[in-house]
């Protein structure tokens, strides 16, 4: 019979009225006629699986909205699981382990059932031969005790099934397949069991764990295993091709947008603009930035190697302008050039409105959030552990309305995939050297949290969506060690991830955002490694690491967190190295009360408080950090404790870190130092060195302490207020080869309740003073240059030794000290500037206030040598200093100096002769 004769629509509609039998005739007829068969895919074979009793939705139960890539191939599978196999049947998908059965001549079919030999499937088991098949007919069985297979090379399948109030135990070495089986207030557990699958299932109601995964994987190996094996490998999720898995991708693991509106955050860097998209809100803080950089008095200019760097200024202070076309024009040939002094390479960086555009274009392309594909092809030990199958495998159920999903133990080993966890008490427990792999999974609304990792329990949990837990989303504890690739895990009523009891793990290429407590939260001697992850828009810390946390911190990006972008206190000592910790709507790094470590390489930028905040009773050691165009200050360190309360309340204070039968015990179980951090140089002094501070919003850094501060080798620039601003400081600040340049205010303020050492400064080209001071201490061997108020100012009651300085003013006094100001005032260099003022004013009468032997060059003629800065050449000059030398090396350099200024100073020289100046 011809086709052609009949349009193919009408052929369709003739054909949608057949029988499954008839069907089947028909595909044999000829190739025309096949094709015609399979054509009704969506219409006839839709409608033959759907109305099937015996049948299920193929993507059932977490997908039912959700068509297969073939009605007719589903159809079939169900079809051919449910009947008796012949000698010369197709092998397939759902029948390749058993197709040893055909290989016995006297196989023996068992049926279970109304009028058939057996009335219960024990009675069947307990007769059944090694290869003899047991067929349940449909119908409610009712047994008296859990089902137990315990055979030498058994085989269970159950297809279609419902059990209700019972148990299934499957032990080694036997095998078992389970698909579309439904289990109220039922369980499953296996014993040492090579290999068990659980396909498209649903667990609903249990009373403790669902399923129940105990004992290494038996060596022993039943008929089954290889072909269950085959059977799995066949359908893994990373290998997929249907349209729902491939709808995974396009969300970053899920078949749907996520369930918060998430900002992006995309920095802009130079380069054409014109193909881009609007502007989101975080670029548009970018480039606002970039247009206040004309605000700032003073920009830098870089010149070329071996030239000095010069300045533009653009102050429309009548008082301090008194510039006059009509003066002679060689008075510059008398203006201090700075050269390239030892730091200068940090101010290149900072020149314009942004960080430098090639450092800030790499930085985002290295920490560009990666794909599990990426991750897996890095990373042999990701990969072995995805592609293994040992143990319990579970693809595509669900698990909902009771206390738990899957409970490993014992050295246990289980795969989860595609499976829907929700409203239980918790949905993954691992414990006992137990080892779990989960991939693109869906874990919601646990009473606790989503996933425990105890007692060295390892895995990979990857590229899974875990969301609104009450508790953790991630809880590892107890020497748990286990791979975290590529998840979202987010809106949880807790914190993101917790850490703790020394608990470790690899934590990397996650998203963590819009958690309630902070997005990583390491306490009680955890220790992981975290990399290459987005934690943002967290409604309190992005990571916080507390009481005794340590932990590496490397290449994050950390960004629009309500808290601190990262919080560490009470004994925290975490490496926090090479992030970006951006748009915070509080500060950017907060180091609380007895916080301490390693804070290095990190990129701190446009929070809306400080860059980076230190509290009382802390020691952290804070190098080589950009921090800029934050709104207030760059690096703040108060005298303030912690506020327990709201501690507790907005950081995770209050979360329930004890298990059920377990004791807090951590803090008596701690591992001994681990070598991750044997390289650190300890210090006893809180150490801020070789930052880049710049166009922060207040001073660049603010001082209100009563510990010792050590602030070492930093580039100051360019902030709205003072370079350095020192409030309060009853031990002494040491404030050593800094460069202090071109901030909106003065270069140095210090009140009179603080204690300073400045010593080897290049303060240069600020728009008030130099160094006003009020207090007491050492001003040693600075370069005071260029700013538009006095170079040196002491007020009040200041007791300040100053000696050996270089110092020049264009528009002031080089010296002035007023009021009760005492001290000692010499060998200092001061050179004339611009204004006619005298070079040193001295309005002090107090009979401690010695000036004697300083030498003042003055004006005099055209015929003159230039004024220059050598020997030594322009501060802060540090001996054998490169361009982005090691941390190590920087760390020994300052340990010698912190040991070399140490000097203290018990009050002015009180010598009661006094010499004027020398004039030369």
């Amino acid at each position: 019979m011809e086709i052609s004769g009949l349009p193919v629509e009408l052929w369709r509609l003739i054909l949608s009225y057949l029988r499954l039998p008839d069907l089947g005739r028909c595909s044999l007829v000829c190739r025309a006629w096949y094709e015609l068969i399979l054509s009704l895919d969506n219409t006839r074979w839709r409608q033959l699986c759907l109305g099937c009793i015996e049948c299920r939705h193929p993507n059932w139960p977490n997908q039912p909205d959700v068509e297969p890539q073939s009605w007719r191939e589903a159809f079939k599978q169900h079809y051919v699981a449910s009947k008796t196999w012949t000698k010369n049947a197709q092998d397939f998908e759902s029948s390749n382990c058993f197709y040893l059965f055909r290989r016995k001549k006297d196989r023996h079919v068992l049926r279970v059932g109304q009028g058939c030999e057996f009335d219960t499937l024990r009675a069947a088991l307990a007769s059944a031969g090694v290869y003899d098949r047991i067929v349940l007919l449909p119908g409610v069985y009712e047994e008296q005790s859990e089902i137990i297979l315990k055979t030498t090379s058994g085989h269970v399948q159950f297809d279609n099934c419902n059990f209700e109030n019972g148990q299934l135990q499957i032990h080694a070495p036997g095998t078992c397949q389970v698909k579309f089986c439904t289990f109220n207030q039922s369980s499953v557990h296996f014993h040492s069991v090579a290999l068990g699958v659980l396909e498209n299932c649903e667990f609903t109601g249990s009373e403790n764990a669902s399923v129940t995964v105990e004992g290494i994987p038996s060596s022993e190996r039943n008929w089954a295993c290889k072909h269950l094996t085959t059977l799995a490998k066949s359908h893994c999720v990373l290998q997929a091709s249907d349209p729902a898995l491939c709808n995974v991708s396009k969300w970053g693991g899920w078949g749907g947008p996520p369930a918060r509106n998430i900002r992006t955050c995309k920095i802009m860097v130079g380069g054409d603009q014109s193909n881009l998209h609007p502007a989101s809100k975080t670029q548009l803080v970018l480039e606002k930035a970039g247009e206040k950089e004309a605000e700032v008095n003073g920009r830098l200019y870089p010149a070329k190697e071996g030239e000095a760097m010069t300045l533009e200024t653009e102050s429309s202070d009548s008082e301090l302008s008194t510039s006059s076309e009509n003066e002679d024009d060689d008075w510059s040939m008398y203006k201090l050039s700075y050269r390239a002094h030892g730091l200068s390479h940090m101010l290149s960086q900072v020149i314009h409105s942004r960080p430098q555009t090639s450092g800030l274009t790499a930085l985002q392309k290295d920490l560009e959030l990666k794909t599990l594909q990426q991750e897996l092809q890095r990373d042999k030990e990701a990969q072995s552990l995805a592609s293994s199958l040992q143990g319990c495998l579970i693809r595509k159920c669900l698990f909902r309305d009771g206390k738990g999903g899957v409970f490993v133990c014992s050295q246990g080993r289980a795969k989860l995939e595609g499976s829907v966890f929700r409203e239980l008490t918790y949905a993954v427990r691992c414990i006992q050297n137990s080892k779990i792999i989960m991939l693109k999974n869906d874990i919601h609304h646990c009473k606790a949290s989503g996933i425990f990792l105890r007692l060295a329990a390892g895995g990979l949990i990857a590229d899974n969506n875990i969301h609104s837990n009450c508790e953790a989303g991630v809880d590892i504890r107890k020497g748990a060690n286990p791979l975290i690739l590529c998840n979202k895990i987010h809106s949880g009523l807790r914190s993101g991830i917790v850490v703790l009891g020394n608990g470790k793990g690899i934590i990397r290429s996650n998203q963590i955002y819009g958690n309630k407590e902070a997005g990583i939260y390491i306490l009680y001697n955890g220790n992981p490694i975290v990399s290459g992850n987005h934690i943002f828009q967290g409604l309190a810390a992005g990571i916080a690491v507390n009481e005794n946390g340590r932990g590496q911190i490397i290449e994050n990006v950390i960004r629009e967190n309500q808290w601190g972008g990262v919080d560490i206190r009470r004994g925290g000592d975490p490496v926090l190295r090479s992030n970006l910790i951006c748009f915070g709507y509080s500060d950017g790094v907060v180091v609380g009360e007895r916080g301490k470590g390693l804070i290095e390489g990190n990129t701190i930028y446009g929070n809306k408080g400080c860059g980076v905040w230190i509290m009382s009773s802390s020691l952290p050691h804070i190098t080589n950090n950009r921090i800029g165009h934050n709104s207030i200050y760059g690096v703040a360190v108060f005298c303030r404790k912690d506020d327990a309360i709201d501690y507790l309340a907005n950081q995770g204070g209050n979360e329930n870190f004890n298990d059920e039968g377990e004791a807090a015990s951590w803090e008596n179980d701690l591992d001994s130092e681990d070598e991750r951090f044997t390289s650190r140089r300890p210090i006893s002094v809180a150490l801020v060195e070789s930052n880049s501070i710049n166009h922060n919003g207040a001073a660049g850094l603010y001082v209100k302490s009563s510990e010792a501060l050590n602030i070492i080798a930093n580039a100051i620039h360019a902030n709205h207020d003072s370079g350095v601003a020192v409030l309060q400081s009853s031990q002494l600040t040491r404030i050593a080869n800094n460069s202090i340049s071109c901030n909106s205010l003065g270069g140095v303020l210090i009140e009179s309740e603080a204690r300073v050492e400045l010593r080897g400064n290049g303060i240069y080209d600020n728009s008030s003073h130099g160094i006003t001071s009020k207090g007491d201490g050492v001003i040693v061997e600075n370069d005071i240059v260029g700013n538009r108020g006095c170079g040196l100012q002491l007020l009040q009651t200041a007791d300040m030794k100053v000696t050996k300085n270089r110092i020049q003013s264009f528009w002031d006094y080089g010296i002035v000290m007023l009021d009760q100001t005492k001290g000692l005032v010499q060998e200092n260099l001061i050179f004339q500037g611009r204004s006619k003022k005298t070079i040193l004013q001295q309005v002090s009468n107090a009979e401690d206030c010695i000036v004697q032997n300083n030498k003042l060059l003055t004006f005099k003629s055209k015929s003159d040598v230039a004024w220059t800065l050598e020997n030594p050449p322009a501060r802060p000059h540090i001996e054998g200093s490169t361009r982005g030398t090691s941390t190590a090396t920087n760390s020994q350099k300052v340990t010698t100096m912190s040991t070399r200024i140490a000097a203290r100073m018990d009050g002015g020289c009180r010598n009661n002769g006094s010499i004027f100046c020398s004039i030369l």
